[in-house]
């Protein structure tokens, strides 16, 4: 969906969340903001630029910037260089691996009015100790937020000297570990606690709406792998609509899990499947015998696909044993099933069946809706021209997707990569991933295309989206 056809994003603004940020966040939030044209160079001379702002607060006539060689060593540099009016010296790892954003800097600096030390060794750094004596501030962009552990022998050294000098130590983002710091400038959101914040320009969709960033906590497998690393889903329906739960199972198939059942009346060839066959035309309280074992050893249990309304009492059943399950289409019923863990995929007359709530047209209003009817430990993916995921405290916004997707099916092939990546996240970050990965799937199969596709034509492009 285009900007244009978006509500205003002042609207939005109050689903942005607040406070501390992790750095996985973070993460998924710039690359949110690259795919939005806004790249980390742009964001990097943001940050450098904010940073200097910062020293100048405290007057100095000279300043020391301690630089790492990943972004935040980017962010120190571009202070330097808007700093050069001063007298401004820059120390910085010799070697070793670093970013593109921080070479870029490097770059630059090389033709500006300040010094560049590098120094190789804690014998290098004792030998410029008169740099730290002179500064009235010290900047710090050693180490960023995606570093862990305590700094190595050269940092370290970096790291004692600014202890033991009498300037004003200024942190960009998080202080490297073991520093003293007088002021922790954050971009954008604090990583720590007591840290102050600048902006930097990220768009306000980075955070509110889904994106290639939210697929960023999908961790490839490891060559340790065996078979079930990926995860394990049951579906449950079919028996009205017979190809349903199949094209839901193909779908977490396609999402990376790795044994899915299909427990239906119904069979449709389906090789790479594993149908339960269960007797007679609907699922009902017969097949718990059957059902019941399933549904304890799956990791995700995905019920409601093609099952019809004469089937609600034995998906109760199945959810009261069920780890992790997503209900969708004829699940969604009053009185509502519960899994120990459960993510809800309505459309907005589903929504109303099981809430008893009209949603409002307003884009903001509906989120609100959605957020105050979430059920205690789960998650609703409410599904529309512009999906709405809440777990009750987060909102997010997804966007993707195309008019080709009004064809049947789509909403299978929705649950089913849920039910995957539930797998794998936590059922909030399951939701918004799968939101998103199966409206680019979406346009991605239609090729531009508003009508004619068909959701079986979506599943190839599913892993190239999750995975590509």
């Amino acid at each position: 969906m285009q900007d244009a056809d978006f509500p205003d994003f002042r609207e939005l603004a109050a689903f942005c969340e607040s406070g501390v940020i992790t750095p996985e966040r973070m993460r998924a939030v710039d690359r949110n903001a690259a795919a939005l044209g806004v790249p980390g160079l742009r964001l990097m001379e943001a940050a450098g630029l904010a940073l200097a702002l910062a020293v100048r607060e405290y007057a100095p006539e000279r300043v020391l910037v301690l630089c790492g060689r990943g972004n935040n060593g980017g962010d120190g540099l571009v202070a330097a260089r808007h700093l050069q009016d001063l007298a401004v010296d820059v120390m910085v790892p010799a070697c070793g691996s670093a970013t593109p954003g921080f070479l870029a800097q490097v770059a630059a600096l090389h033709h500006c009015a300040v010094t560049v030390r590098e120094v190789t060794t804690p014998a290098d750094v004792e030998a410029f100790a008169v740099l730290f004596e002179r500064a009235d501030v010290i900047v710090d962009a050693m180490l960023g937020t995606g570093v862990r552990g305590a700094p190595g022998e050269l940092l370290a050294s970096m790291v004692g000297r600014a202890n033991g000098s009498a300037a004003r130590v200024v942190a960009a983002d998080v202080p490297t570990p073991g520093i003293r710091a007088d002021l922790v400038l954050a971009f954008h959101r604090p990583k720590t606690h007591g840290a102050r914040t600048a902006g930097i320009g990220i768009p306000i969709a980075a955070e509110v709406c889904t994106g290639p960033g939210d697929l960023l906590c999908l961790r490839p497998k490891g060559p340790g792998a065996h078979k079930g690393a990926g995860g394990e889903v049951l579906v449950v329906g079919g028996g009205p609509y017979q190809g349903a739960p199949f094209l839901a199972g193909m779908a977490a198939l396609r999402a990376g899990a790795d044994i899915v059942r299909v427990a239906s009346p119904a069979y449709v060839p389906c090789p790479d499947l594993i149908h339960v066959p269960l007797s007679g035309p609907v699922v009902g309280a017969g097949h718990l015998e059957t059902l019941i074992p399933l549904a304890e050893r799956a990791d995700v249990v995905l019920c409601g696909n093609g099952l019809g309304t004469g089937s609600h009492a034995a998906v109760q059943a199945v959810a009261g044993v069920a780890r992790r399950l997503v209900l969708d289409a004829d699940a969604l019923r009053p009185p509502l099933p519960v899994g120990a863990a459960t993510i809800y995929t309505p459309h907005a007359a589903e929504f109303a069946r099981i809430s008893g709530l009209l949603l409002p047209d307003r884009l903001a209003d509906r989120a609100r809706a959605v957020r105050e009817s979430v059920p205690a430990g789960a998650a609703v993916l409410l599904k529309g021209a512009v999906d709405i995921v809440s777990d009750g405290t987060r909102v997010r916004f997804n966007r993707t997707g195309c008019p080709a997707m009004t064809v049947g099916g789509t909403g299978d092939v929705l649950a089913g990569v849920t039910a995957a990546l539930f797998c794998r996240l936590p059922a909030f970050e399951a939701a918004c991933a799968a939101a998103y990965a199966n409206g680019r799937a979406g346009e991605a199969a239609a090729g531009g295309r508003d009508a004619g596709m068909t959701a079986t034509e979506m599943l190839g492009h599913i892993p190239e989206v999750l995975y590509g």
